[in-house]
């Protein structure tokens, strides 16, 4: 799970400007600017998770088994919370997109541009 969560952690670390941070202790984030785009929450060695912002696909996001709508408020902002245990296929794919999603959100339009003008 560790090896799953560090290749994702890297994905969003690629993006324009993308930093990790960690506002709360053992919560790791990454921002663009001073907004976050995906929580990684904590979790011990068997268990990995995220949070992201999903306006487009949100609301098929939740009908997935590993899906739920966070706390705090943020569900009714399109966040949502991927959960995974031990034994759980992560579907690495979908979670990349996922993060994507989030990121082109949260960013700046000029800095969604750069990635737009990547491809």
């Amino acid at each position: 799970m560790k090896r799953i969560e560090s290749a994702l952690r890297t994905y969003a670390a690629g993006f324009p400007e993308a930093w990790p941070d960690e506002p709360w202790e053992g919560d790791p984030v990454y921002k663009v600017g001073k907004k976050i785009f995906v929580f990684f929450g904590h979790r011990d060695a068997d268990h990995i998770g995220l949070t992201v912002k999903l306006p487009e696909s949100g609301e098929f996001a939740l009908t997935l088994p590993f899906t739920s709508v966070p706390g705090y408020g943020l569900g009714r902002g399109g966040w949502v919370t991927a959960s995974f245990g031990p034994g759980d296929e992560v579907p690495t794919d979908i979670l990349k997109d996922w993060i994507d999603e989030s990121y082109r959100t949260i960013a700046p339009k000029k800095l969604v541009r750069l990635l737009d003008d990547d491809q």
